[in-house]
C-alpha cells in the first residue's frame, strides 16, 4: 500500500468550500472532495498541537490523563507499527515543536524524516546582535511586546530570511514531498507524511495570496492574534482575518500542486491520500481569538477530513 498523508495545522473546516465555506476560494480542496470521502463528523480528541499529534499517532486519547508531552516508550505509534510490517514511513515537517523539550520523540518513530526550518519561533538563524529597534518598527506593538526574550524575537529574525515564495517553510515541505514521490512513486509499501505548520499563526503568506483579501489597514504588520477576547478595532481584526485567509489560500495552492502530481502520474489508482488538520482556530467567533482559553467551540474541535482510498474510489460523505 502507498499512502500520502497531508497534515495541516489550524485549518478551519468551515472555511473550506467542501464544508460550505464561502469567504475563501478553495478550489483545490473542492477538487479533493470530488475524488474522496468527505467526513462530516470528524472531531479532535485532544489539543492543541502535540496532544493532537499523540492522538493521531497512537489512537489513544491524550486528555484527560496528560497534557502537552512527548511520545512515551510504551506508546505504539502507527509509523513504527507500519515500519515493523515492512512499510517505509517518511515524515516531512516544518513543525518545530517536534524538536523541543516536551514535544520530542515523535519523529523518531518514522523510518526517515526531514525538518524544514523557519516557522514561527523556531530558533533557526543565529543573529547574535540584531538591530531590534529596526525589526520592531515593522510590526504592530502587540507582536513585539517582550521581544527579544520571548517567541516574537525568533519570529522577527526568521522572517528576515524568508524573502521569496520558495523560501516559505510550507512551500519547501511540499517541494520535498515531490522529491520523495519522484524517487519512490513506483515502489510499494511506503507512507509519506507531508506536514506543515500552516495555516497556524502567525499568518505569514506570500504577497500574491494576500492581494485578494486586502483591507483598509495601513499600519505595521499585523498577522499574529493574541489568545483571548476579541478587543481589537474592526480594521485591525479585519487585517488579522485577511492574513489567515491568505495563508489558507497558500495551503489550497500547495494541495493543488499535489493533486496535479496525482493526476500527472495517475497515482489515484494505487495511492491513498488522507488530508486533515489537528484543530481549528477562532477568528473572532464567540468574541475570541485562537484556542485553549475558551470553551471547545465547534470551530475549534470540528475539523475536516478527506480520504481517497484507491480500493474504494469516488466521492461520498
Amino acid at each position: 500500500m502507498k499512502t500520502v498523508f497531508v497534515l495541516f495545522d489550524s485549518l478551519n473546516r468551515h472555511m473550506l468550500g467542501a464544508y460550505g465555506g464561502e469567504r475563501i476560494p478553495t478550489p483545490n480542496f473542492d477538487r479533493l472532495a470530488a475524488r474522496s470521502k468527505v467526513y462530516d463528523k470528524h472531531y479532535v480528541g485532544s489539543l492543541p498541537c502535540m496532544p493532537a499529534r499523540r492522538d493521531l499517532l497512537t489512537g489513544r486519547l491524550t486528555f484527560l490523563h496528560r497534557s502537552w508531552g512527548p511520545l512515551e516508550p510504551f506508546d505504539n505509534a502507527f509509523p513504527e507499527l507500519l515500519k515493523k510490517q515492512g512499510t517505509h514511513t517518511h515524515l516531512i515537517t516544518d513543525h518545530y515543536h517536534y524538536w523541543e523539550d516536551g514535544g520530542a520523540t515523535y519523529h523518531n518513530r518514522y523510518s526517515t524524516f526531514e525538518f524544514v526550518r523557519g516557522q514561527e519561533s523556531d530558533p533557526w538563524k543565529a543573529m547574535v546582535q540584531p538591530h531590534w529597534e529596526r525589526l520592531k518598527e515593522k510590526y504592530h506593538h502587540a507582536q513585539t511586546e517582550g521581544a527579544p526574550g520571548n517567541k516574537y524575537g525568533p519570529y522577527m529574525i526568521n522572517r528576515e530570511f524568508i524573502k521569496e515564495e520558495k523560501d516559505f517553510p510550507s512551500v519547501q515541505c511540499f517541494a520535498h514531498g515531490f522529491e520523495f514521490l519522484d524517487m519512490n512513486r513506483d515502489k510499494e509499501d511506503w507512507l509519506l507524511q507531508i506536514e506543515t505548520f500552516d495555516p497556524h499563526e502567525p499568518f505569514f503568506a506570500p504577497e500574491r495570496f494576500k492581494e485578494p483579501f486586502k483591507t483598509k489597514w495601513d499600519g505595521p504588520i499585523r498577522d499574529w492574534p493574541r489568545y483571548g477576547r476579541l478587543e481589537e478595532l474592526p480594521e485591525e481584526a479585519d487585517e488579522l482575518r485577511a492574513n489567515y485567509y491568505a495563508i489558507v489560500s497558500l495551503c489550497d495552492f500547495l494541495l493543488g500542486q499535489l493533486l496535479d502530481y496525482f493526476d500527472q502520474h495517475d497515482l489515484w489508482k494505487d495511492t491513498a491520500l488522507v488530508v486533515t488538520t489537528d484543530h481549528g482556530f477562532l477568528l473572532g467567533e464567540h468574541d475570541f481569538w485562537a484556542k485553549n482559553r475558551m470553551n471547545m467551540y465547534e470551530e475549534i474541535v470540528h475539523i475536516p477530513l478527506f480520504i481517497h482510498d484507491p480500493r474504494n474510489p469516488g466521492a461520498g460523505r
